[in-house]
């Protein structure tokens, strides 16, 4: 709830020194009079309409119009009065402010008209104060124009960047429950049917344990293959979960060329300062896809991986000195390629194949992955 005194909106963006002048300006212009009545009538219509100004603010519905209607009036009276013509600047920046169209163009339409109006009538009857303030009239009559426009465009571009930071919060609430669901789904694959057998071979096992002994020993056996293989997929699936650094994929790529009797040449820092753990994920897993269409398929001796790194991408390339590959249509669909395509798409990346004394692929991602979500990567 805003205080009493909080008269205009946080958001304004002008200075408060600007809206201090403005508030003080009126009663200078009211207080050259020389009648008193004009004097006090000049007081309660400054007040009404800082009264009807907050209140337009802080009211809702039709209120709102209510209390707009009335500033309008006070301006226009203290324009044909004292020659103010002033407080139309703050009704074109609360105009601004409504987010009703209809209404927002409803009452921009009439200010502007009533201004016009108010300031051709000052200046046909040649109204001396209005003719020594003119070029201030006509700042002010640029303001009424320009400004209602420029409020609304700020206040609707705030909605939509709310609009759209609330989308990505639910695509982000989706996609951790979609998450969740994928996570139950391979424990259930992993874990239920082998924890099922586990708990059959079990209780067969302690029904043979006196009448079959040699039978009993085997299923025991049985269930403990059964256990470890069970334990050996859930640490595979919570590895893949965390998501692999880029240097210690190079660790087992080496390790791997050197079990093929490849010669492995490094050129680049395997280690990413600024790249996203999801980025560096996906370039592991295609630089292990790779290695391996090389140890499978390229019948090489050569291998070569550089790592280039600038202030936007990452790029990887794995060369070999082998056989090649006929790069025609639907070449993507096999070795594994199309899984690499795809990964590096999701996050904006891309793949170039090339075939000239042997084969070089090369995938490159940005730094900065927009909406990274862990996990998605395995």
């Amino acid at each position: 709830m805003n205080k009493w005194h909080q008269i205009f909106s946080r958001s304004t963006g002008l200075s408060a020194y600007v809206w201090v002048v403005f508030c003080i300006l009126p009663f200078y212009f009211i207080f050259r009079s020389s009648s008193t009545p004009e004097v006090v009538s000049g007081i309660v219509m400054i007040l009404l309409f800082f009264v009807c100004y907050r209140q337009s603010f802080v009211s809702k519905g039709w209120l709102v119009y209510f209390w707009t209607s009335i500033q309008i009036l006070i301006s226009i009276a203290m324009t044909l009065l004292f020659s103010y013509v002033y407080f139309s600047i703050f009704l074109a920046f609360f105009i601004g402010n409504i987010k009703n169209k209809a209404g927002f163009y409803t009452l921009y339409a009439i200010h502007l008209i009533s201004t016009f109006i108010t300031v051709n009538y000052g200046l046909v009857t040649q109204n001396k104060l209005f003719f020594t303030q003119f070029p201030f009239i006509l700042i002010c009559l640029i303001v009424v124009i320009l400004l209602p426009f420029n409020t609304y465009s700020q206040k609707k571009q705030g909605q939509l960047e709310g609009q759209l930071e609330d989308a990505n919060k639910r695509i982000g609430e989706l996609v951790k429950l979609e998450e969740r669901q994928r996570i139950s789904r391979d424990l259930h694959d992993t874990l239920g049917q082998k924890l099922s057998l586990i708990g059959l071979k079990s209780d067969l096992a302690g029904k043979l344990v006196f009448q079959d002994p040699e039978r009993a020993q085997a299923e025991m056996l049985e269930v403990q293959q059964t256990a470890r293989t069970a334990l050996k997929e859930v640490r595979e699936m919570v590895t893949q979960m965390r998501g692999t650094r880029l240097d210690e994929e190079m660790h087992r790529v080496g390790q791997i060329l050197t079990a093929a009797d490849i010669e492995l040449t490094l050129a680049g820092d395997p280690k990413l300062a600024n790249t996203t753990l999801l980025a560096e994920n996906v370039l592991s897993m295609c630089l292990k896809e790779a290695v391996t269409n090389v140890v499978k398929h390229s019948g090489a001796s050569k291998c070569s991986i550089s790592i280039l790194s600038d202030e936007n991408y990452v790029a990887v390339s794995v060369w070999d000195d082998g056989i090649g590959m006929t790069l025609k249509p639907g070449y993507y669909r096999g070795n594994g390629l199309r899984g690499m395509k795809e990964r590096l798409e999701f996050v904006n990346g891309s793949l170039e194949l090339a075939s000239d004394k042997g084969t070089m692929v090369t995938f490159r991602v940005p730094h900065a992955v927009k909406q990274p979500i862990k996990g998605l990567e395995a």
